[in-house]
């Protein structure tokens, strides 16, 4: 009879500490998505000031752009992008996963996408697409 309740309490331990790592996770891939989403919206919100103040978006790789924003630019235009956006050792934006957010401009619009999770720009059609991609 002990070792019936020593199983069954084993087995409950090993279903416990699952159902934790998988909450813990999910708290975690929340937490990432959150910060993402207002990081783009600051990105977009700093990008729309310093369009209106220099008259045009900043052009560049991603490393020129974020330069730009930081007062490196013609004009010394300095502009506040909310929450301080993560940079890489390259002077890159960030995601939350680390990989380099790619930022494209047309005329009165901007696109930012992130390569998510599993670091790979993908496809659409792809069945490991995790990518991140908004517009304003």
């Amino acid at each position: 009879m002990k070792k019936f309740f020593l199983v069954v309490g084993v087995v409950g331990v090993v279903i416990a500490a699952g159902w934790a790592m998988k909450a813990l996770t999910t708290v975690q891939a929340k937490a990432r998505n959150s910060r993402l989403s207002n990081d783009i919206e600051s990105l977009f919100e700093g990008l729309q000031k310093y369009k209106e103040y220099a008259g045009a978006y900043p052009k560049g790789s991603n490393a020129d752009i974020a330069k730009a924003l930081q007062g490196q630019n013609e004009k010394k235009i300095t502009v506040l992008v909310g929450r301080k956006l993560e940079l890489n050792g390259k002077g890159e934006y960030v995601d939350p996963w680390g990989n380099p957010l790619r930022i494209y401009f047309s005329d009165n619009s901007v696109l930012i996408r992130s390569a998510g999770p599993n670091g790979r720009f993908d496809e659409s059609t792809a069945m490991e697409f995790d990518d991140f991609i908004r517009s304003n």
